[in-house]
C-alpha cells in the first residue's frame, strides 16, 4: 500500500502483499507440526535427542487453539469457507474463532459485510451452520 492510504482490515485494506498471502488456520498448522514432530521422533538416532522448546511450545499452542482436530474436518472447513470467496485472512479468522452467530462473524470480520461483497446475512448464516455441522460430527 502507498504510505498515504491507511490500512483497515474492516474494509479489507490490508495491502496487496497480504491479500495474496496464503494463510493457515491453527488446525492446519497443528496437523503440519504434528506430522513433523512424528518424523523427528522416528528419525532421531538418539532417543534422548530433544526437540527445540520453541517447536514444542508452538505445537502446544496450535493444538490448544485448534477448533478442529480431525484431518478430514480441517479439509472440509477450508473447502466450505473457500466457497464464499473470502480473503485468506478472513477465512482463517472465521476458521480459528468459529463464531456462532452472524453478528459475531461480522464483529470479528467486518470486511465480510463491506459494500460490493455478496455476503448477505443468509449466506453468512449458511456458512456458520455448515461449520457447526462439521464440528458436531467431528
Amino acid at each position: 500500500m502507498s504510505g498515504e492510504e491507511e490500512e483497515n482490515a474492516a474494509e479489507l485494506k490490508i495491502g496487496e502483499e497480504f491479500l495474496k498471502a496464503k494463510c493457515l488456520m491453527n488446525c492446519e498448522v497443528a496437523l503440519i507440526l504434528d506430522h513433523k514432530y512424528e518424523q523427528l521422533q522416528q528419525t532421531a538416532e538418539d532417543p534422548t535427542t530433544q526437540i527445540s522448546q520453541v517447536f514444542e511450545k508452538s505445537l502446544q499452542y496450535v493444538k490448544r487453539f485448534s477448533r478442529y482436530r480431525n484431518p478430514d474436518a480441517v479439509r472440509q472447513v477450508r473447502e466450505i469457507l473457500s466457497r464464499y470467496q473470502l480473503a485468506e485472512f478472513e477465512l482463517c479468522v472465521l476458521g480459528n474463532l468459529c463464531p456462532e452467530t452472524v453478528e459475531e462473524a461480522i464483529a470479528m470480520v467486518p470486511s465480510i459485510k463491506t459494500k460490493g461483497r455478496t455476503h448477505d446475512d443468509d449466506a453468512i448464516e449458511k456458512m456458520l451452520n455448515d461449520l457447526a455441522l462439521i464440528k458436531k460430527f467431528e
